[in-house]
Formats: structure tokens, C-alpha cells, sequence
């Protein structure tokens, strides 16, 4: 098995991740971002890449550069996608790797994008395995989703903010990422702020501890098909903790596979 990982220009290419995104979405047919979006931000030379197994395509990878330059340059992670299989092991983060050296080949030394909070694999993802980090909650940023996997959620979402020359984000890229240990986090004095109690619902606790344990439910989107109440308590609540924690100086600064949060009181 071969992979590789290269900008796209031609516009089959384009349409070919365009409906790979679709497919990714829940909704063959009707992309999250068009073809001719997708024409437009390569060839106004924004980041736009596709990546092969096999020169097959199976994920992709949309950004554009935002902010204001030059102090505040960075680039906007729009979307990402990958079809599932085993063979696509791994082309996320290679992926947001090509992302990253593309853009410090630039200049461009900051990249953020958003993702919903209560999807714990994005969490684990983002804040450990590439070494991102969250300062920042955003409420129902997008609206209400229509996607197969969002469908009548509101979009609440924490901005992620990669800093491509810190220490965190230099050792990820190096396989070094180090997954935190919530126990011992806990012996240390550690809080727990929300957790998931025995019927599955949220359980909040408030503290004014240095560093504070956010759980999150183990597959909310199948807890949106069966228990949609439930779901939407969940949202409540961990929106209610995240913005509250983030207005009292606190940084996400990891998250675990087993679905928990670390925040981080900031030095004044």
C-alpha cells in the first residue's frame, strides 16, 4: 500500500474531493463546500490538498488565510475528511502534518478551525494528538446543522489554536505526543467539573481548582438518534462549564481517547 498527499488544482480533482466530503458528511451529492469554492480558494493560493491510498483518493484537507496580517496572519482549517477503512489509518494527521509545513513555509505560523466538544475523538485529535490547544467557545457559531452526523444540533464549538512552533505542537509531529494521565492529574489536585453520571447524563461540579477534568459522553452522535433529550442536556451543560471556565482564565490544553477534557488555569 502506497499513500502520498498533494495540492489539488485541476478541477476533477476538485469535484472528486468535493463529493468525498459529501460522502464523509452523511450526503452523497450535496458537498459541505463546492467544486467551484474549492476552483476558487486554489487558485487564489490558499491550501487546498488531497490525500491517495493506492492513488485512490480517500481524505482531503480545505483552508484559506485569515486574520489580519501581519501580526495576526493565520490560516483557517476549514474541513477535513477521510473515508473510513483501514487502509486510511493515520491520513488525518498526516494530513494536518502537509498542512502544517505548508504553512510555515510561508510564514504562517498559527492555524485554528473549530470543532464541537462533545465529539471526543476530535477532542483526543486535536489537543493531544497534534498538540493544539482552546481558548476560545463558540456558540452555535454555525446555526443549526443539517448534515446526517450534526442533524438538528446546534453548532457549538471550541476554536482550536495550533501553534506550529511550540513545543507541544513540535513533539506531536515528532510521534511524541504523551496522552495525560487522568489519574494522576486527580492525585495532584485536579478537579472534576463535569462527568458522566450513571443514567449517562451530565453531572457538573463547580471548582476553582488549577486544573480542571471536563467528561464528555463516549459517541454522542448515536446518543443523538437514541436519546435526543439527552443529547441536548449535554450540550447544555458542557457548554455551560467550557464558557464559564474559559471567562475565568482557563486553556484547554489536552484531552484523552477515554473522552476527558484538561484545562488549565493561565499565568497572569
Amino acid at each position: 500500500m502506497s499513500t502520498s498527499i498533494r495540492e489539488l488544482a485541476n478541477i476533477e480533482d476538485l469535484r472528486e474531493l468535493a463529493e468525498l466530503f459529501a460522502v464523509v458528511w452523511g450526503r452523497p451529492g450535496v458537498p459541505p463546500i463546492n467544486s467551484d469554492i474549492l476552483k476558487a480558494l486554489a487558485h487564489s493560493g490558499n491550501y487546498v490538498s488531497g490525500a491517495y491510498v493506492d492513488k485512490q483518493l480517500a481524505g482531503g484537507l480545505v483552508g484559506w488565510f485569515g486574520g489580519v496580517p501581519p501580526h495576526e496572519l493565520h490560516m483557517h482549517s476549514h474541513i477535513l475528511g477521510v473515508i473510513s477503512g483501514s487502509d486510511a489509518r493515520g491520513l488525518g494527521f498526516e494530513l494536518k502534518q502537509h498542512q502544517r509545513r505548508w504553512c510555515l513555509a510561508r510564514g504562517v505560523r498559527v492555524i485554528e478551525w473549530t470543532t464541537d466538544p462533545l465529539v471526543r475523538r476530535n477532542a483526543y485529535f486535536n489537543l493531544t494528538k497534534l498538540g493544539a490547544r482552546a481558548r476560545e467557545y463558540l456558540v452555535n457559531v454555525y446555526g443549526e446543522m443539517t448534515d446526517e452526523i450534526n442533524a438538528g444540533e446546534e453548532s457549538d464549538r471550541l476554536l482550536i489554536s495550533w501553534r506550529l512552533e511550540s513545543g507541544s505542537a513540535i513533539a506531536a509531529a515528532a510521534g511524541r505526543s504523551a496522552e495525560p494521565s487522568i489519574e494522576e492529574l486527580r492525585r495532584d489536585g485536579a478537579a472534576v467539573t463535569l462527568s458522566v453520571g450513571l443514567a449517562g447524563e451530565p453531572v457538573t461540579t463547580p471548582s476553582s481548582a488549577r486544573v480542571l477534568l471536563c467528561q464528555v459522553p463516549d459517541d454522542i452522535v448515536a446518543l443523538r438518534r437514541s436519546e435526543p433529550s439527552l443529547a441536548r442536556l449535554w450540550r447544555t451543560a458542557s457548554r455551560s462549564t467550557f464558557t464559564d471556565a474559559i471567562a475565568r482564565g482557563y486553556e484547554v490544553i489536552g484531552a484523552t481517547r477515554s473522552g476527558w477534557y484538561v484545562l488549565e488555569a493561565r499565568a497572569n
